[in-house]
């Protein structure tokens, strides 16, 4: 019982061993990632609040309870959650669809499902999402955000749409007249982040210094545009998940909502947890890490804030600022409560258009770009097929269609590719038999191999069927499964008929070359125990020998 626990519930291990050694300088650093890593997640937080179609404190409320909760039960120390880009972009649909309301309910569902994905293991299952739909999903979303943050980047309001699609279409009547002042203060925010010099970031992360210098532009010449508003000196929101609240009769609308939540928290924390295991060389422990995106999302909604996941981008600032442990989170969750309840007022009025601005440029940084030039540079098709169907598909769809269209293409590719199994029939020569050191004592065009090269399973028994039926005189047929991987049940029953179908004209069947998995798979099928092991050899030129011999000792005989 206390094994099943500590492999369900890792986490009492992760701690032992992060801070293992753990002294007042280790302290420190996490100290000092921590508060920069706050500030890098500060104007990030607001801005991905108001992308969710939520509001800026509803951000703040998120990366706080995100830092505090799941990156206090975190698979690995680095991680760093808290609202991001990919998620938004989901949420915002379903706020226009179903409201706040629908966004907090989707949330905890997804929550839910989430951690049932970590205590019963099942986080194995995103390995099987390609890299390619993953990139052309990324990207896709990095366009839905962009699309989505249009209106504040020209100052203008246009009406809500269902989709990307249908929002963009609203641009292309070009029945508005853009706020200038507000086109000014976005092209200076994108100005900043995309200049600002390398060797300050660090210190003073470019996307908060275009935040200040725009609020203080915005105030100082008195600009008339949007501004973030009312900021509650509170973690605690009025608007938020009440269980009185919850619309127990309309939850299968939201389920497809919660499974698209789950989904994509699942596929961006495990990927996040790779990669900053990758940077630091510690482990991670993936079903931790679920365990603990499952009970922050729990959490969240019933404070206001929205879903939550691990973010790559702060993740890496804190590896790349020295922190070591969990305590980072911690820190950068403690100076983003402190910014609520003493920089209220300020951070109420920072524009929309600055938001708007940041999140312009985070869309464009989503984007995999060396993913895409390693499969576009090297003309991958089916990559670049998976990537493409993908990203037009999280664009045009329902996130949730474009994941599973995006895995069902590649699972297409993938079955198209592997059916290339190829068959060969190949005399048996008394030659090279002979070179072998063994004379053939029967003529030996009365044997023949077949070799199998690839899987044998329903895309390729066709392959083999038509070969198969091409021997001729021969009486024993060697059939060589040295290079087949696996079999499925098509392939099963094609070897069963093909074994029948010879023995009923008087010929012998022998195998040779089985794996483990291929040999455990015909005993099941029972075909092993039909042909008996003296039919069963390691190689074909082993069975070639034990035919001859049997042969050899009925002609003896007769």
């Amino acid at each position: 019982m206390l094994g099943f626990i500590a492999q369900r519930f890792p986490l009492l291990e992760v701690l032992r061993s992060e801070f293992a050694g753990y002294s007042a300088a280790t302290l420190r650093a996490d100290v000092l990632a921590g508060i920069t890593v706050a500030a890098v997640a500060l104007p990030l937080a607001l801005a991905f609040g108001i992308a969710s179609g939520a509001t800026a404190a509803a951000g703040l409320v998120t990366a706080i309870l995100a830092g505090l909760v799941i990156g206090g039960l975190a698979g690995a120390g680095y991680q760093i959650s808290g609202p991001t880009g990919a998620m938004s972009a989901v949420l915002i649909v379903l706020a226009n669809r179903y409201g706040l309301g629908g966004v907090w309910v989707a949330g905890a569902l997804a929550g839910g499902m989430i951690l049932l994905l970590g205590i019963f293991d099942l986080g194995q299952l995103i390995n099987f999402i390609p890299t390619a739909v993953i990139s052309g999903f990324t990207s896709g979303i990095a366009v839905i955000i962009f699309i989505g943050q249009i209106d504040n980047l020209l100052g203008i309001q246009t009406e809500a749409a269902e989709n990307a699609l249908a929002k963009l279409s609203h641009y292309l009547r070009f029945d508005f007249a853009p706020n200038w002042a507000a086109v000014s203060i976005s092209a200076l925010v994108i100005g900043v982040m995309m200049f600002w010099p390398k060797r300050w970031q660090m210190r003073f992360p470019s996307s908060l210094a275009a935040l200040v210098a725009a609020t203080a532009l915005t105030a100082l010449f008195s600009l008339n545009i949007p501004t973030i508003g009312s900021i509650p000196q509170t973690i605690l929101l009025d608007e938020r998940l009440r269980l009185d609240a919850i619309p127990w009769d309309h939850l299968d609308d939201l389920l497809s909502a919660a499974f698209s939540i789950a989904a994509l928290g699942a596929i961006e924390s495990l990927l996040c947890g790779a990669v900053g295991s990758r940077m630091t060389g510690q482990k991670f422990t993936s079903n931790q890490e679920l365990i603990a995106q499952g009970i922050g999302n729990l959490i969240i909604p019933f404070f206001g804030g929205v879903p939550a996941t691990a973010a790559i981008a702060r993740t890496s600032v804190a590896v790349k600022s020295g922190g070591k442990t969990r305590v980072v989170s911690l820190v950068h969750s403690g100076v983003l409560l402190l910014a609520a309840l003493v920089l209220g007022p300020v951070l109420a009025r920072v524009p929309l258009a600055a938001l708007a601005g940041v999140l312009a440029v985070t869309a464009w940084r989503m984007n995999e770009w060396f993913e895409i030039r390693q499969i576009f540079g090297r003309r991958f098709k089916s990559a670049i097929f998976a990537f493409t169907s993908t990203l037009i598909a999280t664009v045009a769809l329902d996130l949730t269609q474009a994941i599973i269209l995006g895995v069902g293409l590649s699972a297409l590719i993938f079955v198209v590719q592997i059916s290339r199994t190829k068959v060969q029939i190949a005399p048996v020569s008394a030659e090279i038999m002979r070179k072998q050191g063994y004379e053939l004592r029967t003529d030996g065009n009365q044997m023949a191999v077949i070799y199998i090269i690839g899987p044998l399973f329903f895309g390729t028994v066709n392959t083999f069927n038509t070969v198969a039926a091409q021997l001729n005189g021969a009486r024993d047929i060697i059939l060589s499964l040295r290079i087949v991987p696996l079999l499925d049940t098509t392939g099963i029953a094609a070897l069963e008929d093909f074994i029948e179908r010879q023995e009923a004209v008087g010929r012998r069947v022998y195998l040779s070359g089985l794996n483990e998995p291929v040999r455990a798979y015909l005993e099941r099928a029972g075909i092993l125990q039909h042909l008996g092991e003296d039919r069963v050899f390691w190689s074909a030129d082993q069975a070639i020998i034990a035919a001859d011999r049997y042969r050899a000792g009925i002609a003896a005989a007769n």
